[in-house]
């Protein structure tokens, strides 16, 4: 195993991650000692590249003096551990920092293939060694950099953003697969029918994460139809039942439905479904036999009780009592859990909530699970 080089400040003890004492000077180099002076102008030369080539990282870079900055303190950096005379640098500890030394590398091991004269082995191993503690100096500092920002004021708006940003693409997967599943395209088989369906649930289900991320950002408990409107539970049951159907015939699952007599009625049918959906996508995940069922059970004139149960495994008192909770730990692996993140649950206990009922639970160790609740939903006439 190749030694790593000691950074500068670590043989007396003072050494703190990603910064050593800048020279004087904020451009003055450590001397070349004892390595190749070709080395050094191939660093140099690299550097340069960079700073000419500062507009590739201009998603990140403000400027091209930030990125010249960025290459003057990086190169100094290199040239310090791997000389060990420079007492130190501050490093810039920010993904174009990091970003900048991985374009600085390769265009230093583009510049050192066209040397003429090849650089002694042992010169090259400590030059690239300098590289790579200057890349390990810079990664733990990045990270808790990346850390504080998530759990800083502005955390929150990078998490809603990139939830944001993978609806674009979930959103074209979802329209491409159903636009193959409805034959727009051609023809298709059995096998690519069912395959499209895995496909389009597939997305459907990152589609709904986004959209929690998004609630749990507004407070998770948004109705979108603000006012009571007519709707048909039949229609929502098999709405949810054909989203699922795939995945419940890979695993070798039934869905079963139960409507109730009166089926029109007056309500919230967007949130009303999107607990249904997370619901029933989550009794899938942990049943591996048997059949889930989807119950619209008619309590009163008004009164219908919604229920998913399952086959499944059940729930461990342990999980039981953070169940509700977003953004929990896993204890074991393959633990009963609403997601790895427990977004799903708690934001449908939010909608639950937000319609006027409260979600309750019924498990018993490898006897299944039942989530259920009871909303007040006023009868609508047969045309709405």
């Amino acid at each position: 195993m190749k030694a790593q080089p000691v950074l500068p400040g670590q043989e007396t003890g003072q050494h703190q991650a990603g910064r050593m004492t800048p020279p004087e000077s904020g451009r003055s180099r450590p001397g070349p000692g004892d390595f190749d002076l070709e080395l050094w102008c191939a660093l140099e030369r690299a550097g340069t590249t960079v700073r000419d080539e500062w507009c590739s990282l201009s998603e990140d870079a403000v400027s091209a003096q930030e990125v010249e900055e960025l290459v003057d303190r990086l190169v100094c950096g290199v040239k310090g551990v791997a000389c060990r005379e420079l007492e130190g640098l501050k490093l810039p500890l920010t993904v174009l920092g990091r970003r900048v030394l991985v374009l600085l590398r390769r265009h230093v091991l583009t510049e050192i293939e066209q040397m003429e004269t090849p650089t002694p082995a042992d010169q090259l191993v400590r030059f690239f060694q300098a590289f790579e503690a200057v890349a390990q100096e810079l990664e733990p500092d990045w990270s808790q950099h990346l850390a504080n920002r998530l759990s800083g004021p502005d955390g929150l708006e990078m998490v809603v953003e990139v939830a944001h940003d993978l609806r674009s693409p979930i959103t074209s997967i979802l329209f491409l697969a159903e636009t193959l599943q409805q034959g727009r395209s051609g023809p298709i088989t059995d096998i690519q029918e069912r395959q499209l369906g895995l496909i389009y649930s597939a997305a459907f289900g990152l589609s709904a994460m986004a959209s929690d991320v998004l609630e749990l950002a507004r407070g998770g408990d948004r109705l979108v139809d603000l006012d009571p409107i007519p709707f048909s539970i039949a229609d929502i049951l098999e709405s949810v039942r054909d989203i699922v159907e795939p995945i419940a015939e890979e695993k070798g699952l039934t869905v079963r439905l139960s409507e109730p007599p009166t089926d029109f009625r007056i309500g919230h049918p967007v949130a009303l479904s999107r607990v249904l959906l997370n619901l029933t996508t989550n009794a899938l995940k942990f049943t591996d036999e048997g059949a889930v069922e989807i119950v619209a059970h008619q309590t009163g004139p008004i009164g219908v009780e919604f229920s998913v149960k399952d086959s499944g495994r059940g729930i461990s008192p342990a999980a039981m009592r953070t169940l509700f909770e977003p953004f929990r730990r896993r204890q074991n692996q393959g633990e009963y859990t609403f997601s790895g993140s427990g977004l799903g649950l708690s934001i449908c206990r939010k909608l639950v909530e937000a319609m006027g009922s409260s979600m309750e639970v019924e498990t018993a160790p490898g006897q299944g699970t039942r989530f259920h609740f009871v909303l007040e939903l006023p009868l609508a006439g047969q045309g709405g």
